[in-house]
């Protein structure tokens, strides 16, 4: 088996314009300091630092973009910004060090072709090598992989079609992923509400402006499993910030996807595992006949108090995704 034929490819590979579309990952991991980190990134992918500082740096890779290395410490980044890593103070480089320990370093990739994904593989086996730890290695910082694949276009039914595609597998895909319960019980990751999937389900053909209305009324975080907010940023930016008054949300039109553990320090793991349980959302998503169905059972399931009987809807639909979509 060829590199590439790792990362599955959806049926919908190309947006709108007709060329492949892009996707980005993010890494978070322990057990490497940043000036290690960054030295790794640029070896494995020939690249040259371009631009950092004490809690940040940036690696320009030749026909990829610029690859961030970044210790995830708002307070830190905010009093390095700017000062020369030669110029901080000894008190900057101490809490660098003592945040190995408990803060996560993180590798945020440009976004890349569908098509590319696997020129990702080199990288992740060399920060394994140097010695990065991923999920397991924390009961506190809950360090996992994020997902920013490309919608293929921002006609509202295509929207809807991914937000219902992942709705009805949120339950199942936790446990698909082994998610830690580190990260089950932390705020980062948090699911849809049940009460949510009523009034989504419940939809008939709604148009951006519902979709987006609905989604805010139950979602205003970014901590969610699958965070929409970079998406609905784009058609809606005023209705997002006031509902979300947070400078973190930028928008792009992608998918934030949130669930998967970092399991970088398995001698078998890449960025192949995540990636093909999201293809499960991807394949989905194009069959509405499908969603239809599964919609109309999950709320037939619904009991008053209390709800969906989880366990159950799983198992049904782990038999479901394995009859119909060959996982």
């Amino acid at each position: 088996m060829n590199q590439t034929s790792l990362f599955k490819l959806p049926s919908v590979a190309r947006n709108h314009r007709g060329v492949f579309r892009n996707v980005g990952f993010e890494l978070e991991f322990t057990g490497l300091d940043l000036d290690r980190t960054v030295r790794v990134v640029t070896s494995a992918m020939n690249g040259t630092r371009i631009r950092e500082s004490a809690a940040a740096c940036v690696v320009d890779v030749p026909e990829m973009g610029e690859f961030i290395v970044e210790l995830d410490w708002d307070f830190l980044k905010k009093k390095a910004d700017g000062q020369a890593t030669d110029k901080t103070g000894d008190w900057i480089d101490l809490l660098s060090q003592a945040a190995i320990l408990l803060v996560p370093m993180e590798v945020i990739c440009p976004p890349i072709a569908l098509s590319e994904m696997h020129r990702l593989d080199p990288l992740v086996r060399a920060l394994r090598k140097a010695g990065a730890r991923g999920t397991k290695d924390s009961v506190i910082a809950a360090y996992g992989v994020h997902i920013n694949a490309e919608v293929p276009s921002m006609d509202p039914k295509v929207v809807f079609a991914y937000l219902r595609a992942f709705s009805v597998l949120q339950w199942w895909l936790v446990d698909a992923h082994q998610v830690d319960m580190a990260r089950r019980i932390s705020p980062y990751v948090d699911l849809y509400s049940e009460t949510y999937l009523q009034v989504l389900f419940s939809r008939n053909k709604p148009d951006i402006n519902r979709i987006t209305s609905d989604y805010l009324d139950h979602n205003a975080s970014r901590n969610r499993a699958l965070d929409l907010l970079p998406l609905l940023s784009c058609v809606h930016p005023g209705m997002v910030r006031n509902a979300v008054p947070d400078s973190k949300v930028k928008a792009r039109p992608a998918f934030h996807y949130r669930l998967p553990n970092c399991q970088i320090d398995k001698p078998d793991w890449s960025l192949a595992r995540p990636w093909n349980l999201w293809w499960v959302v991807e394949e989905l998503a194009q069959r509405p006949d499908d969603l239809n169905m599964l919609e109309a059972r999950f709320l037939s399931m619904h009991r008053p108090l209390i709800g969906v009987n989880r366990s159950d809807w799983t198992a049904w639909m782990d038999q479901w995704i394995h009859d119909h979509l060959w996982v």
